[in-house]
């Protein structure tokens, strides 16, 4: 037993129980997004964040993943903590249930790492992972799941980490978050972390790209609208951000969500 390592390969099957989740207080506060349905909001908010920062502005493109929103800490390179989103200043801690998912590493790979760091991103059932267990449990004579994104929700917070084991959850990461801020852009947080070993969204497939005018951000709607029916996953949405964090100090936040 003194040789256990909570980051053992072990770890990925579960088997552990939880009675209870624990309270957590985010160190930093996990904020909503604004929400906008129609390309004339984004063209206002682009002229806004244009006349605040008064020069060209780049910005980052990306998918919403249709799942739970999950902040994990690494502390020397391990994984130490895991926190549900909460209502964005207070999570659970569900770092056992975490630690089954294949894809988050339990350890990083060799890097210049921050020594502590958070990182932000989605767990998300895909859709060939709940087919698979609906019809398991068709079989079973057992009610099926209404969708992924409530399946994937409640699967993290089951008290047997065996069951999460056996789901097939899966995660993208998309957000560095430290005392020390040892990156300019979002951009480059999210492909730097890439080669430490985590699964970020791929520049390859689309699923994240860089935008310098309002047509490209356009072009990336219009594609991920009819191109959201041939993914693996559910998204609901896309999340534009301004790419350079300074700009970002710049424009500052509302009470709920950046600007």
């Amino acid at each position: 037993p003194e040789f256990a390592d909570e980051n053992s390969p072990t770890k990925r099957v579960g088997g552990d129980i939880t009675d209870k989740f624990q309270k957590y207080e985010h160190k930093f506060p996990m904020l909503s997004l604004s929400n906008t349905y129609s390309i004339e909001e984004i063209e206002e908010w682009e002229e806004r964040v244009h006349k605040t920062l008064e020069r060209k502005v780049e910005y980052t493109l990306e998918l919403k993943y249709d799942g739970v929103a999950i902040s994990i800490t690494y502390e020397n390179g391990k994984l130490t903590r895991a926190v549900t989103r909460g209502d964005g200043s207070v999570g659970e801690i569900v770092t056992t249930n975490v630690r089954t998912i294949r894809t988050i590493p339990l350890e990083l790979r060799s890097g210049e790492y921050p020594s502590t760091f958070e990182i932000r991103g989605e767990i998300f059932l895909p859709l060939k992972a709940f087919q698979e267990l609906n019809e398991e449990r068709e079989r079973q004579g057992e009610a099926t799941y209404a969708n992924p994104r409530n399946t994937a929700s409640g699967t993290l917070k089951s008290k047997d980490s065996g069951d999460v084991a056996k789901r097939k959850l899966d995660c993208f990461l998309y957000g560095i978050y430290e005392d020390n801020k040892r990156f300019s852009s979002h951009f480059e947080a999210v492909e730097t972390s890439k080669k430490w070993g985590f699964k970020t969204p791929e520049t390859k497939l689309n699923y994240f790209q860089k935008a310098s005018s309002i047509d490209e951000i356009k072009d990336f709607i219009e594609y991920w609208s009819i191109e959201r029916n041939n993914l693996p996953f559910e998204i609901d949405g896309i999340v534009i951000k301004v790419n350079d964090y300074n700009d970002q100090e710049i424009l500052g936040m509302t009470a709920k969500s950046p600007r």
